[in-house]
């Protein structure tokens, strides 16, 4: 049976609302301390961080942040302004189910060495390749009219963006990536996703087809030193051995 393709939700956030109030705040107190860690289940509160479905645009000025800590959040995306966290090295959004995809500006983080996240979540990963939203019909759209092109910064009109997801390594996992490209001259200037991934920046939709399992598996074998590997063999003739020998014991080979 065919996956079912997502939908991109916009206009995700109550600015309205206590919650939101306080944790712009916090972000602003984060900034001014020049603190290091930003963590705003600590100063919301459980009750208040389970209304927060994204993150300020303020979140860029948090320029000495090296940790950001998001576990267990129900955030829906994050805003490009992370990629203006010039300091950042961890990230950890584990268990935040609802969080299926990042903005492309998060690989402008160049110190960014450490992530944590829920990668069985995430549009096209390697465990279950849920499929990505169609971008054609259904684009992504940021708070404000205008938004900058994900490679020159470039601002412009969401008219005159072009939107692809592409799949790259962000700290220690592969995730999918929204970028906002303002002409065919930035989109050359993507890298190429790692094997096994699709391998091109794409529009996503029910026509898309993503590599399987295996074609993970194997990915990940050819990165093994051939030592790594001859071991590997040498165990799975022990275990065929193994399982041989209880047939014989058992006499379930006699005939």
């Amino acid at each position: 049976m065919p996956k079912k393709i997502p939908k991109i939700e916009n206009n995700v956030q109550d600015r309205t609302s206590v919650a939101w109030k306080k944790l712009c705040e916090y972000v602003e107190q984060v900034a001014e301390k020049e603190l290091t860690k930003f963590s705003p289940r600590s100063y919301l509160g459980p009750a208040l961080f389970q209304q927060i479905f994204t993150l300020p645009e303020s979140i860029g000025k948090l320029k000495k942040v090296r940790q950001i800590d998001l576990y267990g959040s129900k955030l829906k995306r994050i805003p490009p302004e992370i990629g203006e966290m010039e300091s950042l090295e961890g990230f950890d959004p584990y268990t935040s189910y609802d969080l299926n995809w990042f903005p492309y500006e998060i690989t402008k983080c160049q110190k960014l060495i450490e992530s944590r996240i829920s990668t069985r979540a995430l549009f096209g990963n390697y465990k279950n390749r849920m499929p990505f939203p169609s971008l054609e019909n259904n684009p992504v759209r940021y708070q404000g009219e205008r938004v900058k092109c994900s490679i020159c910064e470039k601002e412009l009109p969401y008219k005159e963006t072009q939107q692809y997801w592409i799949s790259l390594r962000i700290g220690t996992d592969t995730v999918p990536l929204l970028a906002n490209l303002c002409s065919k001259e930035c989109r050359k200037e993507m890298p190429t996703p790692p094997e096994a991934y699709v391998q091109y920046p794409h529009k996503g939709g029910s026509n898309l087809q993503q590599p399987g399992f295996e074609d993970w598996r194997k990915a990940q074998m050819a990165k093994m030193p051939k030592k790594l590997l001859d071991q590997i063999s040498h165990y799975k003739k022990l275990d065929d051995l193994r399982r041989l020998k209880e047939k014989l014991e058992s006499g379930e080979l006699d005939n």
